[in-house]
């Protein structure tokens, strides 16, 4: 017999939503071959991943902050960026 912990036990969670949300999402899952349930949980999941990520804090010394700030204060330059500049633009063509 399988025991299950509160970390692998699935909860309810209830929403109410407009018809037409539902529609909308009932939709999409369908494109996606998932219930509507699935679809939600996963658009919730990297939702909140997508949220937690932006808090990130990122601490440096103040030597590696100032030099940070110059590279972006300073003048576009390298190989990449002439090869970008040299692209044909779609609009001139």
């Amino acid at each position: 017999m399988t025991k299950t912990t509160p970390e692998t036990h699935a909860k309810p969670v209830n929403l109410r939503i407009r018809e037409d949300v539902r529609m909308l999402i009932d939709r999409a899952a369908k494109i996606r071959g998932k219930t509507r349930s699935d679809f939600m949980i996963d658009a919730a999941y990297r939702a909140a991943e997508d949220t937690l990520l932006d808090q990130a804090l990122i601490k440096v010394d103040p030597e590696s902050y100032r030099h940070y700030l110059d590279i972006l204060d300073g003048p576009p330059s390298g190989e990449g960026f002439a090869r970008l500049m040299n692209v044909p633009k779609p609009w001139q063509g």
